[in-house]
């Protein structure tokens, strides 16, 4: 197995507003997270947040600690939160077995444990997503279904923002630390998320795109929201959100994208809106 880490350094948002298009890509967008029999991951210094991906194929992955941990094991001083975005699939931390199936989360919380990532069907492999942030206390792991999620549905037809959100790793279905974790879908005539767009001082987030329809792609919203910029993304592509910017997203078809949020306060509601009316 082939495991890759990239240590990516936190940005000012006024050397942000000189960034061209290359630049941009290079601090936020997280471009390949799934390889065949590759676990790949970036470090982000904003909060320490780590993001990845695990594509067991023809073998097990281990999911390791990285140099930049200095840690014998990944969870030594973390927290990880899993969803499957492939194929069923099975995480074995210690000696306790998951089954995880398309669109569940597994929560591990803070610990010296052996976490190994498996496909039931080479065929059709699973990939792993995963967050994971540092925690100051263990807490029990945890298998979210989808009938454990907390779901609600937002938006409306006529703003081209309806959504289903599923709540995953939340203080109301799961202890952690600070890692929160979710899901939300956009149902069919519907490309925007995360409108009206709102930043968090006390927290960052990640958002990883899937669901994607081939030979379409999204266009990801960031920035302090009087001088936002764009990324545009593929299938299964990232971006890291610092707590100055926005995080919102208009695509060229329907999707579904993971949050992931770590920081100083986990209250979900926790955020200052940036009013549509005022994006600049």
């Amino acid at each position: 197995m082939k495991s890759k880490c990239e240590v990516r350094y936190a940005s000012h948002p006024n050397d942000t507003k000189n960034y061209d298009t290359k630049a941009i890509r290079d601090n936020f967008l997280i471009d390949k997270l799934f390889s065949n029999d590759e676990v790949n991951m970036v470090y982000s210094m904003v909060d320490r947040m780590v993001a990845g991906g695990a594509m067991p194929v023809s073998e097990e992955l281990e999911l390791k600690s990285e140099p930049i941990f200095k840690a014998d094991y990944f969870t030594t001083r973390r927290e990880l939160g899993i969803v499957n975005v492939g194929g069923e699939g099975t995480v074995n931390v210690g000696d306790i077995e998951y089954h995880i199936n398309y669109k569940e989360a597994l929560y591990i919380g803070k610990g010296d444990k052996k976490i190994v990532f498996r496909s039931l069907d080479p065929s059709s492999p699973s990939k792993f997503y995963f967050n994971s942030v540092p925690a100051h206390k263990s807490y029990p792991d945890k298998l979210i279904t989808r009938k454990d999620a907390i779901v609600i549905e937002l938006g409306k037809q006529e703003e081209c923002n309806r959504r289903i959100l599923n709540k995953l790793i939340v203080s109301e279905t799961v202890q952690t630390c600070q890692l929160q974790l979710g899901m939300t879908e956009l149902l069919s005539g519907s490309v925007w998320n995360t409108m009206p767009a709102h930043t968090h001082e006390r927290r960052m987030e990640v958002y990883f795109y899937f669901e994607v329809p081939q030979g379409q792609a999204v266009c990801h919203f960031m920035g302090q929201p009087n001088e936002t910029r764009h990324i545009w993304l593929s299938n299964e592509q990232a971006v890291v959100s610092p707590v100055w910017s926005i995080h919102s997203a208009c695509a060229t078809s329907n999707y579904t994208f993971i949050w992931g949020m770590g920081g100083e306060n986990s209250d979900y509601t926790d955020m200052q809106p940036a009013p549509t009316s005022e994006l600049k």
